[in-house]
């Protein structure tokens, strides 16, 4: 043999050995295909479940809805939750407000820095989910989400003191006005999946409130990636619940259930529809959070207004002296 004729044989044999997935490249063929060729892989393809009291369980409806990309291509299924799978989200939310509520706020604190912990962790699943839903700078939304959550945790322990107060009064009393938790709270989420979503939960759960979310329709990926992230953390399971769907069908029936206690109407751009939420809420005088603007800047600092809003403020008078 001579020496030219050898590269060529070389190539030649490595070519047949990809072909024959021998492990010298991806074998992509092998000998009982159409011309020495066999299909492309199918890629297994993920149907995002809801997250309930702390499973995951499928729709009971049965339904799902397709995902795509910012550039229209397929990405996985999502479960179009119905209103049984709200009324289930609300009673899990019911179920775990005591033991969370009656939980110190530095226990509360230290748990929202164990998700953001956990946050941290999968910072390349959320990068990657992010970037696919069109949003910009991703990495850089992944760390101002995990901030989001350490700087609510540090929150924890002083909100009450912000919040309360001691009040001068006119006779021999003690008055002092002490903040505590609403109960279960209803949250439409705004279309920004990740940033928008934590800062609309965080100020909610902090506080000792249990929530019920409907997440982005446009974008519900990393909301039920979040919900794993929940679920393996040390949040106790029903503090958070996270439908995915459709905004439209799913928040009037919260508004209007009568066990949910306030509604936070942030992810609600049609008129329409968030008047006709609000008249359901005031069905059982449900306190009602609706921004000015569904266009909120998320990087910007959220200040007290979202957990002062989920509060009940109970004043107490005790006679001085005894």
């Amino acid at each position: 043999m001579s020496k030219a004729e050898r590269p060529g044989r070389a190539r030649a044999g490595k070519q047949a050995g990809d072909l024959a997935g021998d492990g010298t490249g991806e074998g992509t063929a092998n000998r009982g295909g159409e011309a020495g060729r066999e299909p492309a892989r199918l890629a297994v393809r993920k149907t995002y479940k809801l997250y309930i009291g702390g499973a995951f369980p499928r729709s009971e409806s049965g339904r799902s809805y397709a995902v795509a990309s910012s550039r229209g291509d397929f990405l996985a299924n999502a479960s179009r939750a119905s209103r049984k799978d709200a009324r289930d989200a609300v009673t899990a939310a019911r179920k775990a407000f005591g033991g969370w509520s009656g939980a110190t706020a530095y226990n509360r604190g230290q748990i929202l820095y164990r998700v953001a912990e956990m946050l941290e962790g999968r910072r390349a699943q959320f990068t990657a989910e992010l970037a696919e839903a069109g949003t910009k700078k991703a990495g850089e939304v992944v760390d101002a989400a995990v901030d989001r959550l350490v700087w609510y945790a540090g929150w924890s322990d002083k909100i009450a003191a912000v919040a309360g107060s001691s009040n001068p009064v006119a006779g021999p009393y003690f008055n002092v006005s002490s903040p505590e938790p609403t109960g279960v709270v209803a949250v439409v989420a705004p279309d920004e999946p990740l940033l928008g979503l934590v800062s609309v939960i965080a100020p909610v759960i902090v506080t000792g409130n249990t929530c019920v979310v409907v997440a982005s329709e446009r974008a519900p990926l990393p909301s039920i990636t979040l919900a794993e992230v929940l679920a393996t953390s040390d949040l106790p399971g029903g503090v958070v619940n996270i439908l995915t769907g459709s905004a439209a069908e799913l928040a009037p029936w919260l508004a209007a259930h009568m066990d949910v206690n306030a509604l936070d109407l942030t992810g609600v751009a049609d008129e329409g529809l968030a008047v006709a939420c609000e008249e359901a809420a005031a069905e059982n005088l449900k306190r009602v959070f609706r921004p000015a603007t569904t266009a909120a800047d998320w990087s910007a600092d959220p200040g007290t207004r979202r957990m002062t809003a989920f509060l009940e403020t109970k004043t107490v008078w005790h006679p001085t002296g005894v």
